[in-house]
């Protein structure tokens, strides 16, 4: 509420619940406030968006996702609470929904790959993150294709680059104006929606479709930031060369 009281955004880096409704509502009635996460998208989460796109894109279907985790942080040990886990298991479990729900073909509705998420604090590890993760795919004549990728990183270094982008992006959308023909300038939306390229858990407005595909989340940023200096958005046809 300070944030929004003296217009300065404001990025949630963590999972937890801090866009409450009176909040969002609030921001939405304040010209030129920004508001943006949930949750930074660093490791795990970052590469089971480009994974699962991967998957389905290419006609597999993914009927399990199981993640494990363990590190030594203070990250570690805040997630070994059962509430704050709980918030974090659903960051890193929705991040494949709207990839699932991309293909009628494959899925059908309300079906959904069996996702377990296990996140443990162990002390001796500090900053070293570990990661596990194991994919099972349904293939062609119903048999079955398992991916399993192990992770080791150092969290904070991760995390921290996306700090620094996510305060200058930040800065960036409260300068954009935009309008259709006709109309007067504006700021964006309050959400902020095209910073979710770096969050687990973007926040969107209501009616408004969540991406969480790394690749579409790449190309709506890249996009903006071209239409800003007057280039035209990328379509990939190349037809010019057809």
């Amino acid at each position: 509420m300070a944030c929004l009281e003296e217009g300065v955004p404001f990025v949630n880096g963590s999972p937890q619940n801090t866009y409450v409704p009176g909040l969002k509502e609030m921001a939405e009635n304040i010209p030129g406030a920004v508001i943006a996460g949930d949750d930074f998208k660093s490791g795990q989460t970052k590469m089971k968006s480009v994974l699962v796109d991967f998957l389905i894109g290419a006609g597999l279907k993914p009927t399990s996702i199981v993640s494990y985790n363990h590190l030594g942080n203070n990250d570690g040990k805040n997630l070994s609470a059962p509430q704050c886990f709980r918030s974090k298991e659903i960051s890193k479990s929705d991040v494949v929904n709207d990839m699932v729900n991309s293909n009628a073909l494959l899925y059908k509705k309300a079906e959904h790959p069996d996702h377990c998420v296990v996140i443990k604090y162990v002390p001796a590890v500090g900053d070293s993150k570990r990661a596990m993760d194991e994919y099972t795919s349904q293939i062609f004549m119903n048999g079955l294709n398992t991916i399993v990728m192990h992770n080791t990183c150092e969290d904070s270094l991760l995390a921290a680059p996306l700090i620094i982008d996510l305060v200058l992006l930040a800065e960036l959308i409260t300068r954009i104006k935009l309008a259709k023909d006709g109309e007067e300038l504006r700021g964006m939306h309050p959400f902020g929606v095209i910073l979710s390229y770096l969050t687990k858990a973007p926040l969107v407005p209501d009616g408004t479709p969540c991406i969480n595909s790394l690749a579409k989340q790449r190309a709506m940023l890249e996009n903006v930031l071209k239409a800003c200096v007057g280039l035209p958005p990328d379509n990939n046809m190349l037809l010019e060369f057809k």
